[in-house]
């Protein structure tokens, strides 16, 4: 099966891609493209597919570059391959040919970033947490450190949970509440005391507020469409042990 790959026109100048399950190795629960060396899967599917990501990127694998991921705002700047080690952050910046930015998600927000006249590209994982802690402003201040300008950076936010299937309690709502009552609109009623909160919206509001001259978007929810995106809260539902990552990249 040929990998499919979500893309943006706004993100042209680039090679990119919001890679979707479809095309993979893995089996069982983790049935397509996991990306996911933390999961459970079979380490040689994981390493078969993230081949699979690195040629359709166009790169060598150890040039498909990723984090330890942890939900902080913290950027790490890459001058190349990183040779297998992983530094703990939520967000890679370049200005390196010959290198994919890669970052991991079931939900949370993938967030690709291109100033293709400046040739400086950036990738954030941005979950609740991030988001609220900076890490997409982060990677716009490191992206202007490597010569970019914020007016010409177009951020694209790929698959991610929508607000209808994303359900949190009172307590998280005061969190952002305490932060900025006016984050209140980004949260609509739900049953009882629960409700439903945007995630992909307040990341918009939060890159637009950073700057950039263009966000968007791709409008597809990763808990809604099982054939073609791994998530975490779904996985929860149904009680499975477990849920693959998908990848998304970027290089110039």
């Amino acid at each position: 099966m040929m990998l499919e790959i979500v893309t943006s026109d706004a993100l042209k100048g680039t090679r990119h891609g919001f890679f979707t399950r479809k095309g993979g190795a893995s089996s069982g629960i983790y049935s397509g493209l996991n990306c996911g060396g933390g999961s459970g899967d079979q380490n040689d599917a994981v390493t078969l597919n993230r081949a699979r990501v690195a040629a359709a990127m166009e790169v060598e694998p150890e040039g498909l570059v990723g984090v330890w991921q942890v939900h902080s705002p913290d950027v790490v700047i890459v001058d190349g391959p990183l040779n297998g080690e992983k530094p703990r952050a939520d967000a890679l910046v370049t200005n390196v040919h010959g290198v994919a930015l890669s970052v991991l998600t079931a939900d949370c927000e993938p967030v690709l970033f291109a100033d293709s006249e400046a040739g400086v590209i950036g990738a954030a994982h941005a979950g609740w947490k991030g988001a609220l802690d900076g890490v997409l402003e982060a990677t716009v201040d490191a992206m202007v450190a490597l010569g970019a300008r914020r007016e010409r950076i177009a951020a694209v936010i790929g698959p991610t949970i929508s607000q209808m299937n994303y359900e949190v309690g009172p307590e998280f709502l005061e969190r952002f509440l305490d932060e900025d009552p006016d984050y209140g609109r980004f949260f609509v009623g739900g049953q009882g005391d629960r409700v439903q909160f945007d995630l992909p919206g307040f990341g918009l509001h939060r890159l637009r507020e950073a700057g950039v001259g263009h966000a968007e978007w791709v409008r597809h929810c990763t808990y809604e469409d099982p054939a073609r995106y791994y998530s975490y809260r779904r996985s929860v539902h149904r009680k499975e042990p477990d849920y693959g990552r998908l990848i998304s990249a970027i290089r110039l």
